[in-house]
């Protein structure tokens, strides 16, 4: 079941900056604030001491509203015109993997659904609309 659907906000390395900005501006609540540096180490994947600070994910309560936010991902073009996505939080793995399946017939898939170390499913896909969706296991929901 879809537990929570996200705007995601993907800034270009000022990611700590917008945070404090939006906590300023709309009386924002930060939840939670991870950073790439955060990560578990990966010496296939290792993150170069510039891009230890840069935010990895931020979760901002607005008013009753979530506001997701991240910094691009390093080494990847920032492109303007997709700094917001959507996040869909879904309460078990197989449903995020029958949306998933669902969402990218006709689209493309950008990193493909998978076990990361913060969900049991994770993936990124953009429809065939051109909406880029961040499709999420929350297994707590």
């Amino acid at each position: 079941m879809v537990t929570g659907i996200v705007p995601y906000l993907v800034t270009n390395g000022n990611g700590q900056e917008a945070v404090k900005f939006y906590q300023h501006a709309l009386g924002a609540e930060v939840i939670n604030l991870s950073t790439f540096g955060d990560m578990p180490e990966d010496p296939n994947y290792p993150i170069a001491p510039e891009m230890k600070n840069l935010v990895m994910n931020a979760q901002l309560k607005v008013g009753n509203a979530l506001l997701m936010l991240s910094d691009n991902m390093p080494g990847h073009p920032y492109q303007l015109g997709n700094q917001v996505t959507v996040a869909l939080l879904i309460s078990n793995k197989e449903k995020a993997n029958e949306i998933f399946e669902k969402l990218q017939d006709g689209g493309k898939v950008t990193m493909p659904i998978q076990e990361t170390f913060w969900s049991p499913a994770y993936g990124q896909v953009t429809d065939k609309f051109g909406i880029d969706w961040q499709v999420s296991t929350d297994p707590e929901k």
